[in-house]
């Protein structure tokens, strides 16, 4: 049997990668990483062309180098982390992992994930990957949201680049498809995180972040919400009308757009603006992950 020791020592190694692996942000790297799937899994339907080998690379290699962006973005939120309470306690601004830990963990997730990419993938998928970690790193996290209300457009143009980077990893092009699915998840972002930001509004505004609720207050910050919300539907329902999916995808889409808009309706004159928020906030990742299955299986569905 294992000596007290040796038992104590295997807990505090788990522990130790447990702390790690939160620098990574599992909620936000493998939400991207399902857009990245989804992405490549309507690309492979659409052209009529799977590569288990391509599948692959791109998966890891998106995975590497999104887990990079979250992992610094870890170290340059370290003070506005500490000033949040939802923040607080993640392990850099906590001092559970110091941080030039974090960076030195970024940059080997960030050369190996461009290497994969590179070596297995195409050189456009490596651009748009590279594209996406530095508008998320530097022109979003380290300047746009603390500087400007205008923060989240710049991270939701990052926030699309996973599924652009799925479907160009098949297609090899930029086209009408991979703009439309790009749009999509783009859009999809301000009624995602306009919803936190109204909920949240206070903790920001502790941390002196300009969010939208903040600098417009929350009536204009739902009618964006509103408008986003219809852009979104917009893009994805295009996809089958210009002829990339089936009618099956374009009713379920349409179902849940209309009863995401439908939300997104009530909050103009919800009397309780935050738990209307959180309901939107949740119906935000249910539709994401509706979208990214009957994505994936679009073409191929009637």
């Amino acid at each position: 049997m294992p000596s007290q020791a040796s038992a104590l020592s295997v807990d505090k190694s788990v522990s130790t990668l447990r702390k790690y692996y939160s620098l990574v942000k599992p909620g936000v790297l493998w939400g991207n990483v399902i857009t990245t799937v989804a992405g490549f899994l309507m690309a492979s339907g659409y052209f009529q062309h799977w590569s288990t080998a391509n599948f692959i690379a791109v998966t890891a290699g998106m995975t590497l180098v999104i887990a990079s962006a979250c992992a610094i973005n870890n170290y340059l939120d370290r003070d506005i982390d500490a000033r949040m309470e939802r923040t607080k306690t993640r392990a850099v601004p906590a001092g559970l992992i110091p941080g030039q830990n974090a960076v030195a963990l970024s940059i080997i997730l960030l050369l190996a994930g461009l290497i994969i990419l590179a070596v297995w993938v195409n050189q456009l998928v490596v651009a748009i990957a590279v594209a996406g970690w530095v508008i998320y790193v530097w022109l979003y996290g380290a300047l746009g949201k603390r500087r400007s209300k205008h923060g989240t457009l710049v991270g939701s143009i990052s926030g699309a680049m996973p599924i652009l980077a799925g479907y160009c990893a098949v297609s090899g092009r930029i086209d009408s498809a991979a703009v439309l699915v790009f749009l999509a998840i783009f859009f999809w972002q301000f009624p995602e995180f306009y919803s936190i930001a109204i909920y949240r509004r206070k903790e920001y505004k502790a941390a002196g972040i300009p969010v939208m609720s903040l600098a417009v207050g929350l009536k204009n910050t739902k009618i964006q919400i509103l408008i986003y919300t219809v852009a979104f539907i917009i893009s994805t329902l295009l996809l089958t009308i210009l002829g990339y999916t089936g009618w099956i995808y374009f009713a379920v889409m349409a179902l849940l757009g209309i009863y995401w808009l439908n939300l997104a309706v009530k909050g103009l004159r919800a009397g309780n603006s935050d738990a209307w928020a959180r309901k939107m906030f949740h119906f935000s990742l249910i539709i994401l992950l509706a979208f990214s299955a009957i994505l994936a299986l679009g073409p191929i569905l009637p």
